[in-house]
């Protein structure tokens, strides 16, 4: 196969749902996948973690004029090995109905593909086509939802300390709903994390529910005592003058930037923020080409990239291989979804075992789709 023949036949979109379509969905329970087919035969495999059918239609839109046109449209009969070419090519011919949000999000996915393709056509990881790697494991920190019940926050951390895990972080359910209960939780999870592992690390995640900067500064002096890896996202990323306002009233890092898209909507908030750690998802803030170009703004600015990652193996995948290639890359986001769409849709998996997942060497991203769970959770 010579470089010029590939060419790009079709953007499949694959919409996965565990409940039915007018049943309520919890983050986990739904997936947007995506396969770009090509000419010879190359298929390459994506994800967004996004609205499955706002995806959908910024790929399989139809043009309204050159600024305002469907991705897939943008692609056809193109060299899929182009990649950074054919993303300024989106990005151009999106300007209109995209530049942010659920377009970017569908970018990502496309991306994606496109590099897996590129690793398949050469015979390489991808991570290899990144530069190279620097490491062969990645240390991870488990991701979990927390209980108002102090016995149930008590057996779920002594339950992921058993697997291995020396980094925890915990969000969403109860927590930042009320002061009290928020500090009762925080303080359960680190004195029965560290009462096993003396160095755990804690990490806790708001999702945006401290709402004001100044109800942010009162609890972080007040969590001082439990010496948190990060507070991530304690107001909405949008509030770039309160993020910088915390950073300077206490000594509690601060995280955030998993719902920002694109190298420029992370610039600004890498000069602004006073955050120490920046969180880019990989399917959603542009790709991996985009996610290089974060990771070497915030290297130069001193701040430390940990992606966001709560989705599908599709998504681990895609973030290991980028992770690998990056100097500072040592730590990863692993999911503690029960849903079939992270245990199941990607039959080898990447695992974590004993505080690490491997960094595969198989081409491309390596990733092997498990047709059966696709054909059982897929909305046509």
């Amino acid at each position: 196969m010579q470089f010029n023949d590939i060419k790009i036949s079709e953007v499949e979109v694959i919409h996965l749902r565990v409940p039915t379509i007018d049943a309520d969905c919890e983050w986990g329970e739904d997936a947007v996948i995506i396969k770009v087919h090509t000419n010879t035969g190359l298929i390459g495999v994506g994800e967004s973690d996004s609205s499955p059918e706002m995806v959908k239609s910024c790929i399989k839109a139809s043009m309204s004029h050159g600024s305002s046109q469907g991705l897939e449209r943008l692609l056809l009969g193109e060299n899929p090995l182009d990649i950074e070419r054919l993303y300024t090519k989106m990005y151009n011919g999106t300007h209109y109905s995209g530049r942010r949000s659920t377009m970017i999000h569908a970018i990502s996915a496309i991306d994606m593909a496109l590099w897996d393709i590129a690793g398949q056509f050469y015979g390489v990881p991808v991570w290899q086509l990144l530069g190279g790697k620097f490491r062969d494991e990645i240390r991870a920190y488990g991701t979990f939802i927390p209980s108002s019940i102090e016995a149930e926050n008590i057996a779920r951390v002594e339950e992921l300390l058993a697997q291995g895990f020396t980094s925890l972080k915990f969000g969403g359910g109860p927590l930042g709903k009320n002061a009290e209960l928020d500090y009762e939780i925080i303080r359960t999870v680190c004195h029965t994390a560290r009462n096993i592992n003396s160095a755990c690390e804690i990490a806790i995640d708001l999702a945006s529910a401290w709402r004001t900067a100044g109800h942010t500064i009162e609890m972080a002096k007040r969590l001082e005592e439990f010496n948190l890896l990060w507070i991530e996202e304690p107001i909405t990323d949008d509030v770039l003058a309160g993020y910088r306002k915390i950073s300077q009233s206490t000594s509690q890092k601060l995280a955030g930037g998993e719902t920002l898209t694109t190298r420029y909507e992370f610039a600004n908030f890498i000069e602004k923020s006073g955050a120490d750690f920046v969180q880019p998802d990989v399917t959603r803030c542009g790709g991996i080409s985009e996610m290089v170009k974060i990771y070497d703004m915030a290297h130069m600015a001193g701040m430390k990239l940990v992606p966001h990652g709560f989705s599908t193996g599709i998504l681990i995948a895609a973030t290991v291989h980028f992770l690998a290639s990056r100097e500072h890359g040592d730590l990863i986001e692993y999911s503690q979804s029960t849903s079939p769409l992270f245990t199941s849709l990607v039959s080898n998996q990447i695992q974590f075992e004993n505080g690490f997942v491997r960094v595969p060497n198989s081409v491309g991203l390596g990733v092997e789709l498990n047709e059966d769970i696709i054909a059982k959770y897929r909305v046509e």
